[in-house]
């Protein structure tokens, strides 16, 4: 901390603002004491309690009317417009005896002004239209501007894709669009000092969907052109000059120069400032954009479903606006082709009825906002994403290599002004490989610390900062890879980055700790501790020689069979089972699913684990049962279903008789689980899809694999030894850090099979091996996921972030967290096999 404010003590902590940033914390941000920390504030600011207090009272004692409505005022409302105006919110005069409606007119039209005011805009000048986001206000533009086939859409790489989408009304309308890169250096020679940066537009590839179109003809002078760009880069954090706005209005001949766009005269600039505006709104009465874009969440945190154009009002009067709605016109004719619009540029732009109690809430975000301090909130943000950048850029793996390599990120003078809170960066290994971005919020959100991944709906700055060409990001597509999918490195490349970025109440501490975090999970000491295995928690990769085996007689046996019927359902333990062909009989051959498809886990249902089962081969029942359930559910197994020698699975064979008995079976796990969901069985129809990230289906599996709905194989077996070497570990670790950490029993990684005999982890180095008769093939360690941090105690499901945690520090290969052993059998049709507890178990060791 002291190294820190010997740097940064004049930005830091609003040392001249009215609350320092321990007092805001303090009373402010209560809720963040719980350990959480949140560094995804370029994504979402938090919100003030404060703000949700002072909104709450508002709400509570205020009555907001539908603007467009007409009602008569109470006494009560008279005296809160009242208040608002000794607060200051409010600077006209309103008459007592007035309405509600006009009441809240007069709120929305005071919001409007404090936007303006914030961008430092003339309401003479501008207008403020309230949308219900930045996209949306994008949209407006891109659907109401003026496009003709001589029109050219010309925006900055590093835009997010809600400014690419304007293209789509651009190309529609037979203009051109064009993604440029912008240069700029402090002077040219010859060139005054005075006279400003030299700033230089370089063009990629000119787009059209107009044939006919001729690339060399000279524009028409009258065609409307846009020039797009962002105040501030939501990938890199890199702030553009805002000189673009006068230079592509006044002088675009010259900044244009020897590109196809250098002829085009009429030229009008969109501000994307979703980003940037949280602590350097642009300035508009010194760079007049004609249209600027916000959405208040990134400003303070509430409300989310607002944002507003603000648009220059000679730009307005050229957009062209098809659809209207009940306020947006003056009158309307039905049975005859008559409308007539409203005039007023707000009013002409907001359809339907405006969402008026989020608009009087942003009034309490202002306020928040003009108590510190734009200036001071950048100097305090930027202080942290700076400390971050230097520490991130020195840190070195025990052989020297650098860990980090940052994006946007060269200049790191904080009085530059060029580059707003946000660190962008990827990690290497020792050997100069990446770690995957999943991997780092996978271990980030195990320590508590909240950050962002990806390319954050920025591809052009993703593709330009991560250098992927063309080729590579095609290739990337017809590989599977889409947005928000699992895919961090594909042909050694990474596909997106991680994102911290910092807001107003952003801390030392938390910056601190996100370091600590990086330090401790992915730079390797100097040298290897042991075998490979780091004991003090700090990373150490396997490596091919570790775990030797070390027994000469190891003598491994069987102790424990459990069968899963209900994927994400507790089990049931047996002394001997039948084997088929997808492994334990009916294990995982059921599974819950929601109503719109998705399949329900644990991880995003703990109680999931209350559910308990039993099947009885005898009787040919599935039993299913839960503390939420008064009775017991039956569900009865057509015999076909379970014979072992069996290879082919009857695909038609459904546990559902009739249309009442699904509907028993689908209430009943409904209740079970709190939420409308069916059962499904395993068939060749509902083996053929899985359900990924972004929930939508892809083919994983046919029915060759032989896995019924069981996520990798068909069997996970645990060793004895290597979860009582974790629980040493935990037991270490509990003393160190003065906590009692829970004592695992095997069951808690729900395996089918436990063994055992031998050394911890010897299991890893298996390729083969043989229980009693049966054969099985390893298929490697098993990539565990949060899934293992949920515990069942006494009928209460609790959560935390162990053993996951402990097993990231010593069990990590290649951003997987390994434990356990995943196998497969080796069917054979022709002998009824059965596995029992104590039988032997004889590896084929590498």
């Amino acid at each position: 901390m002291e190294e820190f404010l010997k740097e940064f003590g004049d930005y830091y902590g609003y040392p001249d603002g009215p609350k320092s940033i321990t007092e805001i914390r303090e009373t402010e941000f209560k809720r963040l004491d719980q350990g959480v920390v949140y560094l995804d504030h370029a994504g979402s600011t938090l919100y003030s309690e404060l703000q949700m207090e002072n909104i709450f009272n508002d709400f509570t004692s205020s009555v907001y009317g539908n603007p467009h409505s007409q009602s008569d005022i109470s006494s009560a409302t008279s005296e809160i417009i009242a208040d608002a105006r000794r607060q200051g919110f409010l600077n006209s005069d309103l008459d007592s005896q007035s309405d509600i409606s006009s009441a809240t007119s007069e709120i929305i039209a005071d919001a409007r002004r404090q936007v303006l005011e914030y961008f430092n805009a003339s309401p003479e000048d501008y207008s403020c239209v309230f949308t219900s986001g930045a996209t949306a206000a994008l949209k407006i533009v891109g659907e109401t501007f003026p496009w003709t086939q001589d029109s050219n859409f010309v925006y900055t790489m590093e835009n997010h894709n809600s400014v690419l989408g304007i293209r789509e009304y651009a190309l529609g309308k037979g203009a051109s669009a064009c993604a440029v890169d912008i240069e700029e250096a402090a002077n040219q020679p010859g060139q005054l000092a005075s006279s400003g940066p030299f700033i230089k537009v370089k063009p990629r590839a000119v787009q059209t969907r107009n044939t006919s179109k001729l690339q060399n003809e000279e524009s028409r002078g009258d065609a409307c052109n846009l020039f797009a760009f962002p105040s501030e880069c939501n990938f890199t954090g890199l702030r553009f000059n805002l000189d673009l706005v006068n230079l592509i209005k006044e002088n675009n001949e010259a900044i244009l120069e020897g590109t196809p766009f250098a002829k085009s005269k009429r030229w009008m600039v969109l501000i994307d400032a979703a980003k940037g505006c949280a602590t350097q709104p642009p300035n508009l009465s010194e760079f007049p954009a004609d249209f600027v874009v916000l959405s208040f969440y990134k400003l303070f945190g509430y409300p989310t479903g607002l944002g507003a154009l603000l648009v220059r009002n000679d730009a307005a009067k050229l957009l062209k606006k098809t659809y209207f709605s009940g306020g947006t016109v003056a009158a309307a004719i039905a049975d005859i082709d008559f409308v007539k619009k409203r005039e007023r540029v707000e009013e002409f732009f907001e359809d339907g009825s405006a969402s008026f109690l989020s608009i009087a809430a942003i009034r309490h975000g202002f306020r928040l906002l003009k108590s510190l301090t734009t200036s001071a909130i950048w100097m305090h943000t930027t202080s942290l994403s700076m400390y971050v950048k230097k520490k991130l850029q020195a840190l070195r793996h025990g052989n020297g290599a650098g860990v980090c390599v940052l994006y946007g990120s060269e200049n790191l003078n904080l009085s530059s002004h060029k580059s707003g809170p946000t660190v962008t960066f990827n990690l290497k290994r020792p050997d100069g490989s990446w770690f995957g971005y999943l991997e780092v919020e996978k271990l980030a959100s195990l320590s508590g610390i909240q950050l962002r991944t990806g390319c954050f709906c920025n591809p052009g700055a993703c593709a330009k900062y991560l250098d992927l060409s063309h080729s590579d990001l095609l290739s990337n597509v017809e590989a599977g890879h889409v947005c928000w999918d699992d895919n961090d490195v594909i042909n050694g490349k990474p596909t997106g980055a991680v994102r911290v970025s910092f807001g107003y109440m952003s801390t030392f501490e938390e910056a601190k700790k996100f370091i600590d975090f990086i330090v401790s999970s992915f730079v390797s000491p100097p040298t290897k501790i042991g075998n490979g295995i780091a004991v003090n928690g700090r990373f150490a990769q396997l490596s091919s020689e570790e775990l030797e085996s070390k027994e000469s007689n190891p003598g491994y046996y069987l102790t424990s069979v459990t069968i899963y019927p209900i994927k994400s359902c507790a089990g049931f333990s047996v002394n001997r089972w039948p084997l088929c062909r997808t492994g334990l009989l009916h294990d995982r051959e059921w599974m819950i699913q929601g109503l719109t498809g998705e399949l329900i886990t644990q991880k995003k249902v703990p109680e999931m684990s209350l559910i308990s089962t039993f099947i009885d081969l005898e009787e040919g029942l599935l039993v299913v049962e839960s503390s939420r359930c008064k009775d017991k559910l039956y569900i009865k197994i057509k015999s076909s279903s379970y014979n072992p020698r069996s290879d082919e699975f009857d695909a038609h064979d459904h546990i559902l008789e009739n249309h009442n008995e699904e509907t028993r079976i689908n209430c009943w796990f409904t209740n079970a689980i709190g939420r409308q969901c069916k059962l499904l069985q395993y068939s060749s129809s509902t083996s053929k899809h899985c359900f990924n990230r972004n929930k939508s289906p892809g083919l994983c599996r046919v029915l060759e694999s032989n896995i019924n709905f069981a996520n990798e194989a068909q069997f996970l077996l645990i060793s004895e030894e290597s979860v009582a070497d974790l629980n040493i570990r935990l037991e270490a670790k509990g003393k160190d850090s003065n906590r009692d950490l829970e004592k695992l029993n095997p069951h808690r990684f729900r395996p089918n099979l436990v063994i055992a005999g031998g050394e911890p982890y010897a299991e890893d180095k298996w390729r083969t091996l043989k229980i009693g008769d049966g054969s099985f093939t390893s298929l490697g360690g098993c990539n565990r996921c949060q899934m293992i941090n949920i515990s069942n105690e006494s009928g209460q499901v609790k959560k935390s972030n162990e053993p996951l945690t402990t097993l990231a520090s010593y069990r990590r290969v290649k951003g997987k967290i390994l434990f356990g052993t995943l196998l497969r059998y080796e069917h054979d049709a022709t002998v009824e096999s059965w596995i029992r507890v104590g039988e032997a178990v004889n590896p084929d060791r590498e």
